[in-house]
């Protein structure tokens, strides 16, 4: 199998680096070792922070895609999750740092190097009463408005949801719900943590029969010990253990996933479950085109990569 080269649009760190905490060669270093893997264009993606350190970082994080060379994956801009979202859906996001979801407050932040803005859009209208409301605001900036760490069934505005099933309101019989509103919309696009640790086989296999196979989009959520000998480490505030397998805080809360987008489509190929058009879509939801190619053996191992 050819393809195009990975496109990673959820991604917190590996290698032992973290984007809430990097230097700009620490980003320069690991978009140079993601680019061995296959991946050719990242979207650094930020953890619920304070302001300062948001904005320390979206600056890091520019600094660094303005200075990279070609032997590095392409930094295609920051990916901003949290700050926005419900505290009822807060998973592994520290909660003292949550603003209400306002124009005003966005600016606090703004950047134009920011792409993609999860958020919790039930919240984004109860606020927006007596001004303009945070997801118009975003999307006539350009900016990629997606629901994530949310309960609210309206998505209007919204053009992804962010890690499918989870961290949203799940699917209910009775009432509308996230899920059930990003599956039956055939223009909202879908992200999917398929590790095989995020999202069980039924859930997979519900996902990838009811939406387009163009809406689906394959993200890691990794965290900054993939690929490392880091079994403990500071995310998001808290206290994270990694068993191997799954990365945790003590209470149990699962904190992002442990593997790169390969390694997850290898997991899918082995169920069956792969379809190679997914690897295209973030092209097209982003609207952008990266020169090289990757071919693959049968078993979604990779050969060879033409950057």
């Amino acid at each position: 199998m050819l393809s195009k080269l990975l496109i990673e649009q959820h991604f917190h760190g590996a290698y032992g680096i973290d984007f809430n905490k990097a230097s700009v060669d620490d980003v320069l270093d690991l978009a140079h070792k993601i680019k061995k893997e296959g991946v050719g264009g990242i979207f650094p993606t930020l953890v619920t922070d304070s302001v300062d350190n948001t904005k320390r970082q979206i600056n890091v994080i520019k600094e660094a895609a303005q200075k990279q060379k070609s032997d590095s994956a392409q930094i295609l801009g920051v990916h901003l999750e949290g700050i926005f979202i419900n505290p009822e859906k807060k998973g592994i996001h520290n909660p003292a740092h949550f603003l209400e979801p306002t124009v005003e407050n966005f600016k606090k932040i703004a950047d134009d190097f920011i792409k993609i803005v999860t958020l919790a859009p039930e919240l984004c209208r109860s606020y927006s009463k007596s001004g303009e409301n945070l997801i118009d605001y975003l999307v006539k900036k350009g900016i990629k408005v997606q629901a994530g760490h949310c309960v609210g069934a309206d998505l209007t505005g919204c053009s992804g949801a962010t890690h499918m099933f989870n961290a949203m309101g799940g699917i209910n019989h009775k009432k509308n719900s996230t899920a059930l509103s990003a599956l039956l919309d055939d223009n909202i696009y879908t992200e999917v943590i398929a590790d095989g640790v995020h999202v069980n086989d039924d859930a997979l296999n519900l996902l990838f029969r009811t939406k387009p196979e163009d809406k689906v989009i394959l993200v890691s959520d990794s965290l900054p010990c993939t690929r490392s000998n880091v079994s403990k480490f500071i995310f998001a505030d808290e206290q994270v253990y990694f068993d191997g397998e799954r990365a945790t805080s003590a209470n149990g809360t699962l904190a992002g996933s442990t593997k790169l987008l390969p390694d997850i489509i290898k997991v899918l190929n082995s169920k069956k479950l792969f379809n190679p058009k997914f690897i295209n879509n973030p092209y097209d939801y982003h609207k952008i085109d990266l020169k090289g190619n990757i071919e693959w053996d049968e078993d979604c191992n990779i050969l060879n990569i033409v950057a």
